[in-house]
């Protein structure tokens, strides 16, 4: 019940319109609960009437049907029409308000969260259990009371006609009350089991139309199609898990509420017989019958609608709760006037408490210098990367920008003064000018053209069908792998950061494409705190300082030249390339 308490305050503030859809709505269905009591008067006082002649009985029965047609013709429609509206569009803008809300809690998450995560079954979480839990607003807080308000509306009526009739008609809503609480405990479990399993096959799915060209290049479609089978066929068992229990339930609850009307018409019959009752209120008892069981059906349903959505705000709310791991601090400043000076001092990092990327590092960027840091892969280069704009924080020892331990400093601020190019850069699904606006969304045209002039992008563009407006594909797939860190670069140059990093940004490219690029990078640079971690050493010898990382710990400091003459694990490194 915790989930509820906190989905009511996404609806807390669109009680008002709730509660006008819900008044419309008694209007909608208390309309209809004329019927059997205009059949009764039609029966009894018109068609039963022995004082009347036949044009008298005609002349009434003409007049009650016109206000009757009236009453459905002209009021009757737009009451349909405004309940399904309001109703409607409350639900929908509370789903907005919520998915609102987890897309701002997922941009705070850390890259460990998604690291641990399928993006699959977060997608499912905010698109399928959020749209769930619409069923919530529509059912729970509107549809329920209405039908409660129609069943006790009908129970009302009912009275009026014959006390002791009524109570046979409702002698069976305990044996209903009971039912309801003893299935529908299981059947949240069930369905919360059943919407996990429908979020493992999106995730799965999700995960290998990305990686599509790995599985054809291996011609691995045989073993992906066993791989899929069995996401697949788990989900078919918690489906076929939850239907059966769904099944029990329905075929209790509607036992219950079909026994009932055939209990009130034998009794009924019987009291017409002994003329207790006359045939209008046998008739209208038993259309009353309908209009108080078919909302006890509906409550049925309801109940299973209200336990889905129920599981699915579960699911939800344990996304909405994922702890951040990088946070401010409440005392913490803008990164204001940046320089860019760097200091690692005796950092430490491990993604976990049992195995360290990173043991004791130590180094200093002045501001202005160029920074490669260089080594065998899995020794922490990208690692210490991700540090300094605090995708993750260290363990131990801390990272000093500008004299400032860096968590000292509002997160948002410091990663705005910081650019970085990496080596398979994330280009959206949009234009070219898009991306690169990323950089600075505020900026100009002429500012998106200088910037693209400034990473050799421009040319290319404009080569492009429509220019800067052409739609380049999901991650960029109509550009080559060249043409794609150009437009990555060209927004790290809108930017304009005061921090570049640059991880292996040119190690897939051919040497046409890394030449162009080495020139758009080394034009960024200027004048700017740069690291650089690349894998071709040739690329780096300029450099102000080289760092060489081994399993985690720093090996070497020093230029390209002092470095050569130590002859150590960068000479080492260089010759091996060399002799490649």
């Amino acid at each position: 019940m915790d989930s509820i308490k906190r989905y009511m305050t996404y609806i807390k503030p669109y009680w008002k319109e709730i509660t006008v859809t819900v008044l419309i709505g008694m209007l909608k269905f208390g309309i209809p609960l004329l019927i059997p009591l205009i059949l009764k008067y039609v029966i009894d006082d018109i068609i039963g009437a022995t004082g009347l002649t036949n044009d008298e009985r005609l002349t009434q029965l003409y007049w009650l049907m016109g206000i009757v047609l009236v009453v459905f013709i002209f009021l009757r429609p737009p009451v349909e029409y405004y309940r399904q509206y309001f109703a409607q569009w409350t639900g929908s803008k509370i789903l907005y308000d919520i998915r609102e809300q987890l897309f701002s809690h997922l941009q705070k998450l850390s890259l460990k969260f998604y690291s641990n995560r399928k993006s699959g079954e977060i997608i499912s979480r905010v698109v399928h259990d959020v749209e769930q839990t619409k069923n919530f607003i529509i059912t729970g807080m509107m549809n329920i009371w209405l039908d409660m308000f129609t069943i006790v509306v009908a129970i009302v009526i009912m009275l009026t006609m014959d006390v002791w009739l009524t109570i046979v008609a409702i002698a069976l809503l305990p044996f209903y009350g009971f039912a309801i609480k003893f299935f529908y405990s299981r059947l949240r479990d069930l369905t919360r089991k059943r919407s996990q399993a429908l979020a493992d096959v999106q995730g799965h799915l999700h995960e290998r139309l990305q990686g599509m060209n790995v599985i054809r290049s291996f011609a691995l479609e045989d073993h992906e199609q066993k791989a899929f089978n069995k996401q697949n066929a788990n989900f078919l068992q918690k489906a076929l898990d939850h239907t059966r229990w769904n099944a029990k339930t329905f075929a209790v609850v509607n036992t219950v509420t079909d026994i009932a009307p055939i209990l009130v018409i034998g009794v009924a019959g019987y009291m017409v017989i002994q003329m207790n009752l006359t045939v209008g209120t046998l008739v209208a008892f038993t259309a009353y019958m309908d209009r108080l069981y078919n909302p006890l059906r509906r409550l049925v349903n309801s109940s299973t609608t209200l336990t889905q959505s129920i599981a699915s705000m579960d699911r939800m709310f344990e996304l909405a709760d994922e702890k951040y791991d990088i946070t401010d601090k409440p005392n913490a400043v803008p990164y204001s006037m940046p320089q860019g000076e760097v200091v690692f001092e005796g950092v430490g990092f491990s993604y976990d408490n049992d195995h360290s990327i990173l043991k004791d590092i130590n180094f200093r960027a002045n501001r202005g210098e160029t920074i490669a840091i260089v080594g065998m892969s899995g020794g922490g280069k990208s690692t210490i990367m991700s540090l300094i704009p605090r995708f993750y924080d260290v363990t131990s020892g801390r990272i000093l920008i500008d004299g400032k331990d860096i968590r000292d400093y509002q997160v948002r601020t410091l990663r705005d003064r910081i650019g970085m190019v990496l080596q398979d850069n994330i280009i959206f699904s949009d234009s070219v000018r898009f991306n690169i606006l990323m950089g600075k969304p505020d900026a100009t045209e002429e500012e998106v053209i200088a910037a693209a002039k400034a990473a050799n992008a421009h040319d290319f563009i404009m080569e492009l069908p429509e220019g800067y407006d052409t739609n380049i594909g999901e991650r960029g797939v109509k550009l080559s792998g060249g043409q794609k860190q150009r437009v990555a670069i060209a927004r790290v140059f809108l930017k304009s950061p005061e921090i570049l990093i640059f991880d292996e940004a040119t190690s897939s490219l051919d040497l046409e494409s890394e030449h162009l690029i080495q020139q758009s990078l080394f034009r960024l640079a200027e004048n700017r705190t740069t690291f650089i971690v690349a894998h071709r050493l040739s690329t780096i010898t300029h450099a102000d300082k080289i760092i060489v990382i081994e399993d985690g710990l720093l090996k070497e400091v020093g230029n390209h030249e002092e470095l050569m003459e130590r002859q150590g694990a960068y000479y080492n490194l260089f010759q091996v390339q060399k002799l490649n």
